[in-house]
């Protein structure tokens, strides 16, 4: 038997030991996510529903962070028309006297 030939036969071990590896970890980690959902009161079946649920609160979320930029810049718009139009007033009564 050749180096190449031991060479290939050990690469191909190590694959298939790495292919069945990864399978059992995924194995693992699905069954654990599954077990910590079951804790919080999450059944499986239930998995499309909660992820909706999700995606309303991040809407919500971002509607939300929205309307408060918008309030912000409905109020500062408010602040620069009032001082505008106290300068406006001023500067008229001044030139009215």
């Amino acid at each position: 038997m050749t180096a190449d030939e031991i060479r290939a036969i050990v690469a191909e071990t190590i694959a298939e030991q790495r292919k069945i590896h990864n399978e059992e970890a995924d194995t693992t980690a699905l069954q654990t996510v599954t077990m910590i959902l079951k804790s919080f009161g999450i059944e499986e079946e239930e998995r499309l529903e909660l992820r909706a649920d999700f995606q309303h609160l991040r809407r919500w979320r971002k509607a939300t962070q929205q309307a408060g930029s918008y309030t912000i810049k409905a109020m500062i718009t408010v602040i620069v028309s009032g001082f505008v139009g106290m300068v406006w007033l001023g500067f008229k009564t001044m030139l009215g006297k």
